[in-house]
Formats: structure tokens, C-alpha cells, sequence
């Protein structure tokens, strides 16, 4: 326990807060803001949702997100340390149990092979007498006289219904084959003026991401017209935001430089329908289609 999970609740509780109040403000799910202020991220979906719902929670809180974060990956690389050393010991077991089974297998090797030449020998003997007999037997025929010999077929004719059924073999059910899952598409649908749209679809959420490779004014706002960025500003090459929006339908991201702007959305990078140009702004609308 880092104490993250105490500093967070504590402003919370400072703010007046419940976590169904937090709920509402952040959007995020009330067993998702109890998991981080137990510090057990057992239950979250990765990583990613880990640190967005930490920086979220500390903005509504009014705490600094950045000493939160850094907060979480104290604890994030404690969790991996223990990990690591829980592995190590049935590793250790397994090697052992591997020399054990060695030492085994040498003591019953003389046994095995003095088995085998036992049966070599009795394999040998039972040979050399089917000879012999064979041998006896063939002198035998020879003083017999030779005479027709008439096999009788007891056997009936088997009927055009015994046949039938002989030839028919049960159909064998094939498997029913489990529907597919729907992937996850970002597709380019139309341009007007600086408008350019674009549909999401076959997504369980909406995991939105913004980097800079140069200096861009960045505005996001949703459907509903709540502003994400408090202000709207322009953001420095290296800077990077993120937002879990998938509780809207959909966003609009104003982008002053898009040839200086990354959007990300679920991690896939979204390629401009329109090809992005030096100071010419672009409102890039995207659409969450749920299903």
C-alpha cells in the first residue's frame, strides 16, 4: 500500500463526496473508484483504464493527477517485484523432481535390460520350435493321398435389406460453430468544410488519446457539450492527454495543426480522411456506434 488510495478517498470525503456522487462527475463505475481506493486493480481492464480513472478521480478531487500517477506506478512495480519472486520457488520444485526422476530411471536401467534379453531369448526358442513343427507336419501331407476337397458355404446370401443397412452409416452432427465477435473499425465517412467524420464501431469502449509532435491549439467537446480539455489550450510537442469517452455518443476534437496531432482511439491510430496541411485546422467528429 503506497497511501494512494487514502489520499484520494480523504479528498473525497473532504469534498463531500459519495462514491455514487463520484460516479456521476467521473463517469466511472462505482466498483472501479472503490478498487482504487483499496488499491486492488484486480478488477480493472488494464492498465490504460487504471491510470485514466486514477487521473479522473484526482481531477474531481481536486488533487495533482500527475503525483497520483506517480503514486499508482510505485505500486504497479512493487506488485510485478512479488511476482517475480513468487515464480522462482516452483521453478526451483520442478528441477528438483526432474534430478529425482533421473536418479529413478538410472537404478531401473539394468532391470529393463536384463528383461529385455529374457524375452529376446524365449522369442528365439519359441522360433527355432514352430520350425521343427512346421517341418513334421509337411512329411505328414506328403504320404496322404490327394482328394478333392468340397467347401460348402453355410453361409446365406445376405438380401438387398441386409445390404442396405450394412452401407448406411450414421450422419455425424457437425459442430455449431460460436459467432465471431465483432473487431473493432474506425472508418472514415465524409468532409465538409473543416468537418471531417468518422464512425467507431465493433468497440466495447471508446479510449481516447491525444499526442503532439508540435506546438496545436486542441479543444474536445461531446455530443452532449461537456468540454473535456478545462480550457481548450495549446499543447507542446511530447504533451500527450487521455479520456475514456465511452459513455457519449459522440466527440469533437478541434485540432489547430493536424500534421503536428496523433488521435489514437482504442490504441489504433486514426488516419486523416482529409490529408492533414500546415495551419489548417480541421473539427474532427468522431461517432460511437454501440451495438
Amino acid at each position: 500500500m503506497t497511501g494512494l488510495g487514502d489520499r484520494l478517498k480523504q479528498a473525497r470525503k473532504t469534498k463531500g463526496f459519495t462514491l455514487d456522487d463520484l460516479q456521476s462527475i467521473t463517469k466511472i463505475q462505482k466498483r472501479y473508484l472503490s478498487g482504487i481506493e483499496n488499491e486492488d486493480y484486480s478488477m480493472m481492464p488494464g492498465s490504460f483504464y487504471v491510470r485514466a480513472f486514477i487521473k479522473q478521480y484526482a481531477d474531481a478531487v481536486d488533487l495533482d493527477p500527475d503525483e497520483m500517477l506517480s503514486m499508482y506506478k510505485d505500486t504497479s512495480s512493487a506488485v510485478s517485484s512479488e511476482e517475480e519472486a513468487s515464480q522462482l520457488t516452483p521453478t526451483t520444485m520442478t528441477r528438483k523432481r526432474g534430478l529425482k526422476s533421473n536418479d529413478k530411471l538410472n537404478e531401473m536401467m539394468p532391470k529393463i535390460i536384463v528383461a529385455l534379453f529374457i524375452i529376446v531369448i524365449i522369442v528365439v526358442m519359441w522360433t527355432l520350435y514352430q520350425g521343427k513343427s512346421n517341418n513334421n507336419q509337411g512329411n505328414v501331407d506328403n504320404d496322404t493321398t490327394n482328394e478333392p476337397v468340397t467347401l460348402e458355404n453355410s453361409k446365406p446370401d445376405p438380401t438387398e435389406n441386409d445390404k442396405e443397412k450394412v452401407e448406411e452409416k450414421p450422419v455425424e452432427e457437425e459442430p455449431e460453430k460460436e459467432p465471431e465477435k465483432p473487431q473493432q473499425a474506425l472508418a472514415f465517412e465524409s468532409a465538409s468544410g473543416e468537418t471531417s467524420e468518422y464512425a467507431l464501431t465493433g468497440a466495447e469502449s471508446f479510449q481516447l488519446e491525444i499526442r503532439l509532435t508540435g506546438g496545436s491549439w486542441i479543444g474536445v467537446k461531446d455530443n452532449a457539450g461537456k468540454e473535456w480539455m478545462t480550457p481548450a489550450r495549446i499543447m507542446q510537442a511530447g504533451e500527450l492527454v487521455e479520456f475514456d469517452v465511452t459513455a457519449t455518443d459522440s466527440v469533437r476534437i478541434r485540432v489547430g495543426r493536424p500534421k503536428s496531432t496523433e488521435i489514437y482511439v482504442n490504441g489504433e491510430l486514426l488516419e486523416y480522411g482529409v490529408p492533414a496541411q500546415d495551419n489548417v485546422p480541421q473539427n474532427i467528429m468522431i461517432k460511437y456506434k454501440k451495438e
